[in-house]
């Protein structure tokens, strides 16, 4: 009587370790996972724009880095042979995105406001670094 109830707790044990195991590998019981799945949520919305040098001619191959304005869910896309770039598929929310190419970086436009559906349109610009250079030692 004894051992077929030791087998029926091991294996409901079993079952119950697998399940949390489960659980925490598909980010369910993680509260920073689940928050991230729940920012990548598809939408109808859309974020273009074009992303110039500082020559203010347009820059192919940028690299556009965008996010969820509270941190989450990063992502990269890239400027065509005209620097045009679109993102497609965004949910309503306000983004921070920029761009960056052969060393050169655009400011971050920050909360940028996407609507549920429509084209949300910006011009990201180029600039050479602000940061003052590290002088080398004097002789």
């Amino acid at each position: 009587m004894q051992p077929r109830f030791f087998r029926i707790a091991r294996h409901a044990i079993l079952l119950l370790t697998v399940g949390s195991s489960l659980a925490v590998l598909s980010g369910a019981a993680h509260p920073v996972l689940a928050q991230a799945r729940r920012n990548q949520r598809k939408g109808n919305a859309e974020l273009a724009g074009v992303v110039l040098g500082p020559n203010d001619k347009p820059v192919a191959n940028a690299t556009i880095t965008y996010q969820s304005s509270d941190g989450t869910a990063p992502h990269i896309t890239h400027s065509d042979s005209r620097g045009h770039f679109s993102i497609t598929g965004l949910a309503r929310d306000n983004y921070d995105i920029r761009a960056s190419a052969k060393g050169l970086f655009s400011e971050w436009e920050k909360n940028v406001s996407v609507k549920a559906t429509g084209t949300t349109t910006l011009t990201l610009r180029l600039i050479y670094s602000k940061a003052p250079l590290k002088n080398k030692k004097r002789r």
